[in-house]
C-alpha cells in the first residue's frame, strides 16, 4: 500500500480506511491493509460525510476520468458515472454542498446533486478545506500560503501565513494543517493564527485527517499515524510502502 491521498474514521465503529492510488484499505484483524470491495482505482479525494458513509474523488486505474461517487464501507464500489469528464482530486463537503478542486483545469467546483459542477475560483492549489460550521468559508493550501475564501470559494484572498500541503478541519471546528516537512500545525480562529504542535513521524506528508479537537490521522511515506492528545504524540497504526508521491 503506497500513494496515500486519503484518511477517514467511520463515526458509526471507528473503523480507519485509507484511500490509496490503488484503492481504500482498512486494517485486518492482524492490523494489516486489507483492500475494501474489490476496486482499485486511484481514490484521490476522500472525505468522511457520517455513519458508513464517505465521499470519493478521483479516477480509473485502467485510465480516463471517474466521477464523485457515494461509498458505504464493507460494500463494493459502485460504478462510477462521468462527471464532464473532468477529475476532483481534491475534495470537502458542508452543508450539503460539495466541493471539488479541479487539479487539471486549476479551479475550485461545487456541486449539490453531484452531476452539475459550479465553477469557482481558479488557483494552483494541492488542498482545499470548509469549515463545518460556516459553508462559505473556504481554505486552500498554495505556494504562497493559505488563501481564504468567504463566498464558498468563488473568490480568494491572496495567501498569508504558513505554506500548508494538507488541512483538514474538525467537526468542532479546530483546523490542523501539515506542511511540507511534517510539521503538524493547529488552528483555532478559522486559519488565522498557526501553533506549530509537532513533526509527523516519516518523510512527506502524503494526507490529513482532523477527526475532532484533539484526534488526528495523518499519513507519511512511512505509515498512517494516530494522535488522541491534539498532535503531541502519535501511534502507528499501519505501515506503508515508500513511494514517490501523489
Amino acid at each position: 500500500m503506497s500513494h496515500i491521498h486519503g484518511l477517514g474514521l467511520d463515526p458509526a465503529d471507528q473503523r480507519l480506511y485509507v484511500a490509496t492510488h490503488e484503492g481504500v484499505y482498512t486494517p485486518d484483524a492482524e492490523g494489516e491493509p486489507e483492500l475494501v470491495g474489490d476496486s482499485k482505482d486511484d481514490f484521490m479525494g476522500f472525505p468522511v460525510a457520517g455513519d458508513k458513509t464517505f465521499y470519493a474523488s478521483g479516477h480509473p486505474t485502467s485510465g480516463g476520468n471517474k466521477a464523485r461517487q457515494e461509498h458505504r464501507p464493507g460494500q463494493d464500489l459502485e460504478v462510477p458515472v462521468p462527471v464532464r469528464r473532468v477529475r476532483l482530486p481534491r475534495s470537502d463537503f458542508a452543508d450539503g454542498t460539495v466541493y471539488g478542486y479541479d487539479a487539471t483545469n486549476g479551479l475550485v467546483r461545487t456541486t449539490k446533486n453531484g452531476l452539475s459542477w459550479r465553477d469557482g475560483a481558479q488557483l494552483e492549489a494541492l488542498d482545499i478545506a470548509v469549515s463545518p460550521k460556516d459553508s462559505g468559508l473556504v481554505l486552500a493550501t498554495t505556494a504562497g500560503g493559505v488563501p481564504r475564501s468567504s463566498d464558498g470559494g468563488k473568490t480568494f484572498a491572496q495567501g498569508k501565513g504558513p505554506v500548508m500541503a494538507f488541512l483538514s478541519w474538525s467537526a468542532k471546528g479546530t483546523l490542523y494543517g501539515i506542511d511540507s516537512s511534517g510539521g503538524l500545525n493547529r488552528s483555532t480562529d478559522r486559519g488565522t493564527r498557526w501553533t506549530k504542535v509537532s513533526t509527523v513521524p516519516g518523510d512527506q506528508p502524503q494526507a490529513l485527517a482532523s477527526v475532532d479537537a484533539e484526534h488526528v490521522l495523518a499519513a507519511s511515506q512511512t505509515g498512517v499515524y494516530e494522535s488522541k492528545d491534539g498532535g503531541k504524540t502519535f501511534a502507528e497504526r499501519l505501515a506503508v510502502a515508500s513511494s514517490g508521491g501523489h
